[in-house]
């Protein structure tokens, strides 16, 4: 069977394609060629090329030359010639493989041309090279066939280097393999659109582009190869990096308002020497933000020494605060630094300060007031040059008022205090969070997973987080495992988002009086519609732009979820202007 493997193509433009076998007869001749010809197949099939074609001594050259021209695996493309067809001289660009013979790589049984007519190949070619995109077509066995100015201009790869190689040896792009674009739209036979990608440049600089592809198909219904669209998003990420960056103060990310307020102080808090306390609910970030503060101040280039409190009985506390003397306790066989030692002239960090106790807490408080402490077994005090920072998930006065943590300690603690809200507090930052989660994993393992589905955001965003951030991050993680690349589904999120088959109810949380109970895709699409014009006036152009789809696909969902009887007690409290527009203006 002959493969059309090297014919480089662009889709949908009829081209004349023949085939000859080795002894130089008519094997096929497709409608294209008997148009182009003025002959029809079934009258030549068989027959010479040279009786077919006349005496056209510079076609008849150029099949010859198929043999020597082809040994090294080259493609004769771009021949020029004048084809007298009825009489009519119509100048035609020919592009043409041999085909080998099976075992025999320098011998071939035929060979493949392909025709069309100079001014359809030349208007094809300026279409390409006008376009902003890049564009490259490759055959069956993923070599270039051909590579617009766009697509050189993004790479750095000049047309003549790239066409002949092999499309991953050009690009290097991060899903290579399995899940490259053009593999799966050759083998599924359908367009593949707006997948999230990075490529390599020629000089192995990583750039973000957007692709579609989709599989080229000769005029017998067999597909010959594949074309590749690429957007280059450099400056779309570093517009997204600059927006990010206004919600972000070192690794912390937060676009809402209370967050704001908390990095607008932060510089000042790392400038200051004073002891700060940062209080939160678990999974809430203190310790980035006590890292936030340790990288913004004077200290930075000094040590960043982390103790979990909590996490540490009374007896090995006190020794890994202070250190101890050998001979200080049975197996102290040498002298050992404690955390303030190793944290000296930087930062200490002490984590869940609620749970020290109170045998340790009178001796913190002679750190805090006279900078000095004694190891374990010694007399000697030793001067502290440490910035502390603490953190905790207790409320403090209440155990101050409760006996169980001292008042005194308490107050020397509480100079600069900061309250980090729950994430159930700041929920216009779970997206933000999960798009900063999503890159995050997907560069850890390799993973060609580009967003979340906007059905699973809206069961994300109806939760209320008990375990805060670190939740949000977990579930994330678990969707990793299932989702193979794309975007994250409901099914890819752990069992309490999983919507049951029937489309009946489950709820998310029983402790939450946020969530309610998981609704049918159908459900989900309809509040978010509903939400998404509420939030807008019920203007269409705002709504649409919001949800990304066209003003024919609202007005039809608006029609589907019967949205007009629902929201009619609503549109009376528009103002006077927007009431004098009837409510059928606001869908077309």
């Amino acid at each position: 069977m002959v493969k059309l493997s090297k014919i480089n193509k662009i889709p949908n433009v009829a081209d004349a394609i023949f085939k000859v076998n080795a002894d130089w007869e008519l094997t096929s001749f497709n409608h294209a060629s008997e148009d182009l010809f003025g002959l029809k197949a079934k009258n030549i099939i068989g027959k010479k090329y040279q009786e077919v074609f006349g005496k056209d001594t510079r076609f008849q050259e150029l099949i010859t030359s198929l043999y020597p021209a082809l040994a090294s695996g080259n493609v004769v493309t771009e021949f020029s010639l004048v084809i007298d067809s009825a009489s009519t001289k119509r100048p035609t660009s020919l592009l043409a493989t041999a085909v080998p013979i099976p075992g025999l790589d320098e011998q071939f049984s035929g060979a493949v041309v392909v025709l069309q007519e100079a001014e359809s190949s030349m208007s094809n070619r300026m279409i390409l090279d006008s376009v902003a995109d890049g564009v490259f077509t490759v055959d069956r066995n993923w070599k270039i066939t051909s590579f617009n100015h766009a697509a050189e201009q993004i790479t750095g790869w000049k047309k003549e280097d790239a066409i002949g190689k092999f499309c991953g040896d050009i690009f290097h792009s991060s899903i290579c393999g399995k899940s490259c674009a053009i593999a799966q739209s050759l083998y599924s036979g359908k367009a593949v659109a707006n997948r999230s990608i990075t490529i390599t440049d020629v000089h192995g600089g990583k750039i973000p582009v957007s692709i579609s592809a989709s599989p080229l198909i000769d005029h017998e219904g067999n597909i010959v190869g594949g074309v590749e669209t690429f957007r280059d998003l450099s400056t779309v990420t570093i517009l997204q990096k600059q927006i990010n960056k206004s919600y972000s103060f070192d690794e912390i990310i937060s676009k809402s308002a209370s967050m704001q307020r908390i990095f607008n102080i932060l510089p000042d808090i790392a400038r200051s020497p004073s002891t700060v306390l940062i209080m939160g609910e678990s999974g809430t970030g203190k310790e980035l933000i006590a890292r936030a503060i340790y990288h913004a101040s004077t200290r930075s280039e000094k040590p960043f020494v982390v103790v979990n409190c909590g996490a540490l009985p009374e007896t090995l506390l006190e020794s890994e605060l202070f250190g101890y003397k050998a001979g200080a306790f049975t197996d102290a066989k040498q002298d050992k630094a404690g955390r303030f030692a190793a944290a000296e002239k930087g930062t200490l960090f002490l984590d869940e300060i609620g749970d020290i106790p109170q045998s340790l807490q009178v001796k913190l408080l002679r750190v805090l007031q006279n900078k000095i402490y004694e190891p374990l077994g010694s007399n000697i005090p030793i001067k502290a040059d440490v910035r502390i920072i603490t953190a905790t998930n207790h409320d403090l006065q209440d155990l101050v008022n409760k006996g169980l943590f001292r008042e005194d300690l308490f107050y020397r603690l509480n100079v600069v205090k900061i309250h980090l809200p729950p994430l159930r507090e700041r929920m216009k930052d779970v997206p933000l969070l999960i798009d900063h989660f999503i890159k995050q994993y997907s560069a850890q393992q390799g993973k060609d997973i580009v967003g979340i589905s906007s059905a699973a955001l809206n069961l994300l965003m109806r939760y209320d987080y008990p375990g805060n951030i670190r939740e949000l991050e977990n579930i994330i993680e678990y969707a990793f495992i299932l989702c193979e690349g794309g975007f994250i589904q409901p099914e890819h999120l752990p069992d309490p988002f999983i919507i049951p088959p029937t489309g009946g109810s489950s709820t998310v949380s029983d402790s939450s009086h946020k969530s309610q109970g998981l609704q049918s895709l159908q459900e989900i699409e309809k509040q978010a519609i509903l939400m998404a014009l509420e939030r807008n006036g019920w203007k269409r152009m705002a709504t649409c732009q919001e949800l990304g789809i066209s003003k024919d696909t609202l007005r039809r969902k608006i029609a589907r979820y019967k949205l007009e009887s629902e929201m009619s007690n609503q549109l009376s409290d528009l103002t006077e202007d927007d009431t004098s527009i009837p409510f059928s203006d606001h869908l077309h």
